[in-house]
């Protein structure tokens, strides 16, 4: 592994990152239209918020492969602009939705408006914290690589207090930039691991709590 892969990014206090609280790049917005998994959606996506003026090809091949049950209770954990919970709102019985990321919070939340998603809120906090002591059938995440290894780390080893019994951590990840690790990690702490989808460089697991 790269010794060096999971090193956060040091940026100049002049510039921004998606898993800044506050981002300080000008608001820029552009809307995209998507088709997945049998529906339509129109999604507002902002400067300073991942995935800028598009779906990016990680969590498009998560939304389309991630395990959904109609009487689930999801946790879609570092939101951006809200697609992969806007859409597991068209499946599932309530979506929560968090980023720490106030920019991205405000986004989501006129996405929420924008495709008529009644049973969903988007909160802000960074990673667990607010759906402090909450449960979830599932957590699905593109979770921020570049943020460090310790968040990725985080992350995994968190869920499985905030799953029932038998719940799904899924998450997306690029093979060539942490899925041997982040795949090692859910074994340790997981009952059971699955791949469930791979393409265009990435890879999405599944882990049993």
């Amino acid at each position: 592994m790269h010794p060096h892969l999971y090193k956060p990014l040091f940026l100049s206090l002049h510039m921004s990152h998606y898993y800044s609280k506050e981002p300080n790049v000008p608001l820029k917005t552009k809307t995209i239209e998507v088709c997945l998994r049998g529906h339509c959606f129109k999604f507002i996506t902002a400067s300073g918020v991942f995935s800028f003026g598009k779906l990016d090809r990680g969590t498009e091949l998560l939304i389309e492969s991630m395990i959904l049950d109609g009487n689930w209770r999801v946790l879609d954990l570092g939101c951006g602009y809200g697609a992969i919970g806007i859409v597991a709102s068209r499946f599932v019985e309530y979506v929560v939705m968090t980023d720490v990321n106030r920019r991205a919070v405000s986004i989501a939340r006129k996405n929420l408006k924008i495709n008529n998603v009644r049973n969903a809120e988007v909160r802000w906090g960074s990673l667990y914290e607010p759906v402090r002591g909450e449960k979830f059938d599932t957590i699905i995440t593109n979770p921020p690589v570049h943020a460090g290894k310790e968040i990725l780390r985080e992350i995994v080893i968190n869920a499985p207090r905030h799953l029932n019994d038998g719940g799904l951590l899924q998450l997306v990840i690029k093979t060539k930039q942490g899925a041997k690790y982040i795949k090692g990690l859910m074994e340790e702490h997981f009952t059971e691991v699955r791949e469930l989808a791979k393409g265009s460089g990435y890879r999405v697991y599944a882990g049993i709590a």
